[in-house]
């Protein structure tokens, strides 16, 4: 499996793509195509001692940043490592693109390049994300503002199978984010959606969920507007980094504090890797018609290295194929 990766998207690029994609193509056995300055490329790989080994790279000298207008990609910035990358995937030329970098940017590259699955609406943001005992996806995390109530039906069906045929959940319950989890609650989007989504074909529609149940076992898809998503995700992040900050100052207060630590440390070290966003690397852009992959902006180099790893899960799935089928049979494409 070939998988295409932007080597100038995020914070810590070139380097920390680069060790990552190392690592995934020691552990994973993929072979990997970097897009980016050739030269930069090379020469970070050998002052790191970084291996280029089944590395292919694809020079493209220019890079859009998080500060630059989304629409930059298909206008001043067409030269630049995503927008390389994604020519690359629609050329047929590797089976995956991931990229750490903007992420309007990505979305709108991906829509105008590699287009969208027949039928589906709008692209989305799918992260996963951990909850008490395992992990839930959200969809939309942050790709649409404003939704229309068959764009929510099209997301439950969408990271419905996600769950399935990625993450290993049968039949994965999916719940629709709201403000109560009786039927009438919410304004007119979320009483459009719930109707909508009950009445979906092959869908373990659940109903609403509140946004204070997610964390322990609400659901296994989380179904919101990309406004409320991305709240929900941001806020996610923060609590869960205040908690392990919170919890580090109660266990370095003094010396008794720190015997205690040192007693349960292990139960801690599993606690953070639970919570930690690094472990699940990134979403799929859910809807393009090939393999997309959003890595979050701060990725290091395990971030990265785990993003392929879902990436080409989500290629052997052949999960694409299996959305466009489920689209056409319940009705909710376009």
């Amino acid at each position: 499996m070939k998988i295409i990766v932007d080597a100038f998207g995020g914070d810590h690029a070139p380097l920390e793509i680069l060790k990552g994609c190392a690592q995934a193509v020691q552990e994973y056995g993929v072979e990997i195509i970097l897009t980016g300055s050739e030269e930069t490329i090379r020469r970070v790989s050998q002052e790191n001692g970084i291996s280029l080994e089944h590395i292919e790279i694809v020079n493209a000298p220019d890079t859009i940043s998080m500060e630059d207008a989304p629409g930059e990609i298909m206008k001043s910035k067409n030269g630049c490592s995503m927008a390389e990358g994604l020519r690359q995937l629609a050329a047929g030329n590797g089976d995956a693109f991931l990229s750490a970098g903007n992420s309007g940017a990505l979305v709108i590259g991906t829509t105008m390049i590699v287009k969208r699955i027949h039928g589906v609406k709008r692209l989305s943001f799918a992260p996963v994300m951990p909850k008490h005992k395992g992990f839930f996806l959200l969809i939309d995390g942050g790709a649409n503002v404003d939704c229309r109530a068959e764009m929510l039906e099209q997301f439950g069906v969408m990271g419905s199978i996600y769950m399935e045929k990625v993450m290993g959940i049968a039949s994965p319950r999916v719940g629709l984010a709201n403000v109560g989890t009786e039927d009438h609650k919410g304004g007119e989007l979320q009483h459009q959606a719930f109707e909508l989504l009950r009445k979906t074909p092959n869908l373990n529609f659940i109903g609403n969920i509140e946004a204070r149940d997610i964390p322990e076992d609400a659901a296994d898809v989380v179904v919101a507007d990309g406004f409320t998503g991305n709240v929900i995700l941001k806020l996610y992040e923060g609590v869960a980094l205040t908690m392990m900050s919170m919890i580090k100052s109660i266990f370095t207060q003094n010396l008794f504090t720190k015997m205690a630590a040192a007693i349960v440390l292990p139960a801690m070290r599993s606690l953070k890797k639970q919570l930690d966003y690094n472990e699940y690397g990134g979403a799929p852009i859910m809807g393009a018609a090939k393999p997309v992959f959003k890595v979050h902006g701060s990725a290091k180099a395990t971030t990265v290295k785990n993003a392929i790893r879902l990436t080409k899960a989500y290629v052997e799935g052949n999960v694409i194929a299996e959305i466009s089928s489920a689209l056409s049979k319940t009705g909710v494409a376009e």
